[in-house]
């Protein structure tokens, strides 16, 4: 029986890169950077070349009409991966401008042939590519001698034992293009402007003997280079134990009271809605939650997309932060939930995190990207899953407009995908508003039917006596009265 050939993956290092690959680039193969100009091609490509170049496994850079190795450096050397102890080192860069500008195919493969073979690189750029193929164009059938000289190309490196990379301008993948068919590897860019907003986004559209993670992964270009958000189920390592027994473990709210509301605290892993109107201390609750998770020896995330931590009116959250017990994924324009949901992994991963917050989701949607808002709901139900999936208990919060007699859980629809729901509303009592409070639904569990009332000051929320409409005029009428009455439960 013959054995199989053992073909090795180059981790390229780019945030998100090597899990929508599947591990990493495989080692001497044929690539493709493709996408309209302006998308990231160059970035990506220097990213990958500084992260993968050594002494002992050195780059060639070759650079074609579009710009001049100079001016690209220039602009190249401001990203946080460059390192220029690595130029002319583990890095050559060779300009190729006067042999693409004759057109001559054969030149040009003839140069790349003689550089390779002075300088044995185990890493090959060609960027950009698309000059090449413009410049060789003729009246005649340019296909016939570009879909030559890409074979040639190709084989030249696989027998050299090098990983190729080309560069290029390319508007549509429906393009029949023989770089496409020789490539071993297809990585396409994409970006689009919408309303005020910039959206980039990659598919892996090709790469020969390996699963890579279909669909489109948003991505951004920051100070430190190219960052790819796969989705965050991707993140999760090792998943959470289906047969767990989901009520073994409650988790108190940090709340006086609030934990006998919910049947003994909330059960580990569930998600938690907790919706009210402005000013009714939806963030307070959210904060006592990740307070009482670092009293217990745990610690937590939060998304804050309604204020800075450090305008929170305790300022719990924010002393919780700087003493490296919760980790927070900062409000940003232009986010999608992949995104989101990618760097909440990234610290529940980096803290151990058990416990997350995403204060709000009505601030949670306006920060994406209109593109994403259409598909805002599907996209919630996912990442609470997926989060589930990771054994975190999540808490959420939704702003909702009170209108003192009707009772809606969530503007989005999101309710069924809760495993619990706490209600906030005002009420008028003596021509004075109250603030009360209710548990919904605890899935699978006993829990308080009480309408309860509560007060916040600098200690936080304090639960009072359950409300009785002893006249059956709960609703908002100046005539409602209060009264303490005992528990009740209901399944």
């Amino acid at each position: 029986m013959t054995s199989k050939v053992t073909i090795n993956r180059l981790a390229t290092k780019v945030p998100g890169l090597d899990e929508i690959l599947g591990g990493g680039l495989p080692e001497f193969s044929f690539n493709l950077i493709a996408g309209q100009p302006g998308c990231g091609k160059t970035t990506l490509a220097h990213q990958i070349m500084f992260a993968l170049a050594t002494p002992e496994r050195p780059a060639i850079y070759f650079t074609v009409l579009g710009e001049p190795p100079l001016k690209m450096l220039r602009y190249q050397q401001q990203f946080e991966f460059f390192d220029t102890e690595a130029i002319n080192t583990s890095i050559r860069f060779i300009n190729l401008s006067d042999d693409a500008v004759v057109g001559d195919l054969d030149r040009v493969l003839k140069r790349i042939v003689d550089e390779v073979t002075r300088h044995s690189p185990a890493l090959v750029f060609v960027d950009s590519f698309r000059s090449v193929v413009l410049a060789s164009e003729t009246d005649g059938n340019p296909h016939n001698s570009l879909q030559q000289f890409v074979q040639q190309l190709g084989m030249v490196m696989t027998s050299w034992q090098a990983t190729t990379f080309l560069i290029g301008e390319y508007f549509t993948e429906t393009d029949a293009n023989p770089v496409f068919t020789v490539s071993d590897g297809l990585i396409w860019l994409r970006q689009s402007v919408q309303r005020n907003s910039m959206v980039r986004k990659m598919e892996i559209m090709k790469m020969r003997g390996q699963p890579t993670l279909a669909g489109l992964h948003t991505f951004r270009i920051t100070d430190a280079g190219v960052e790819v958000f796969p989705p965050a189920s991707v993140a999760i390592s090792p998943p959470a134990d289906p047969n767990a027994a989901p009520l073994a473990k409650r988790l108190s709210m940090g709340v006086p009271g609030l934990d006998e509301m919910l049947g003994g605290g909330l059960p580990c892993g569930y998600s938690l809605l907790v919706a009210g109107p402005s000013g009714s201390g939806k963030s307070i609750l959210a904060a006592a939650f990740l307070a009482e998770g670092v009293r217990a020896g745990e610690t937590g995330v939060i998304a804050a997309f309604e204020q800075s931590p450090s305008r929170s009116r305790s300022r719990v959250v924010a002393d919780l932060i700087a003493n490296g017990k919760v980790g927070l994924v900062e409000n940003r324009a232009d986010l999608s939930i992949d995104e989101v949901g990618y760097m909440l992994m990234q610290n529940i991963r980096r803290l151990g995190a058990t416990r997350v917050v995403i204060d709000s989701l009505s601030g949670f949607e306006l920060a994406l990207a209109p593109t994403f808002r259409e598909d805002f709901r599907e996209s919630l139900s996912n990442l609470v899953i997926t989060l589930a999936s990771a054994g975190v208990t999540v808490l959420m919060t939704s702003e909702l407009e009170d209108r003192y007699t009707d009772l809606r859980f969530s503007p989005y629809g999101t309710a069924f995908m809760t495993d619990a729901i706490i209600v906030q509303r005002y009420i008028e009592i003596d021509s004075r508003l109250r603030r009360v409070m209710a548990v919904v639904k605890v899935r699978a569990s006993a829990h308080s039917d009480q309408l309860r009332a509560y007060s916040i000051d600098g200690d936080g929320i304090h639960i009072g006596e359950m409300l009785a409409d002893q006249e059956g005029l709960l609703g908002g009428r100046p005539t409602t009265k209060l009264a303490a009455a005992g528990p009740g439960k209901r399944s």
